[in-house]
């Protein structure tokens, strides 16, 4: 079977205006490294080295870890610069770097429980307007942190989903 290119649905298209719409976000992300750990626990080589659509398992995590990171990074500006422009990177090199395409998987893992960690408290901490505050891509789109949460609540959740789809398609549990 073909892998779905959304295993828990699309993006959703709404941003998360009040408080109350950011709480449950927030959860997701302080819960995605466990969620991850979960849906990796006890795949071994193979598994780690099976693609869904074109990547394998092991590298949609150290794209989750890269990916992350650099999200962390850009609220920090977005909180401490007035609308900064951000750069970006280009995740499918990234994925080919060889430390995203072999190896043990824990260094990625602890660096997304630290990123997740640091990220969840500085989330908790931001006020209304800190919410509303932006960054510029470099192709001159503009984007708020509200905006950035729900995208990145959703990432951790669709990557593992991508994983958890292929323990179910190959029956793997």
């Amino acid at each position: 079977m073909e892998p779905p290119q959304h295993p828990v649905g699309p993006l959703p298209a709404a941003d998360p205006a009040k408080a109350a719409d950011r709480s449950p976000l927030i959860a997701q992300i302080e819960e995605a490294p466990a969620l991850l750990r979960q849906a990796l626990r006890g795949l071994g080589e193979a598994q780690l080295s099976t693609k869904y659509k074109n990547w394998t398992a092991r590298q949609i995590v150290n794209h989750l870890a890269d990916s992350h990171v650099n999200s962390h990074i850009r609220f920090r500006w977005a909180l401490t610069e007035d609308n900064p422009t951000i750069k970006t990177y280009n995740e499918g090199l990234w994925s080919e770097l060889p430390d995203a395409k072999a190896g043990d998987l824990e260094p990625s893992l602890r660096l997304l429980e630290g990123v997740h960690g640091r990220w969840v408290r500085l989330l908790k901490a931001m006020t209304d307007d800190d919410y509303n505050r932006t960054f510029t891509r470099p192709d001159g789109s503009v984007a708020s942190l509200a905006r950035s949460l729900g995208i990145y609540a959703w990432h951790g959740r669709h990557h593992t989903g991508q994983i958890l789809w292929m323990r179910r398609e190959h029956g793997w549990d």
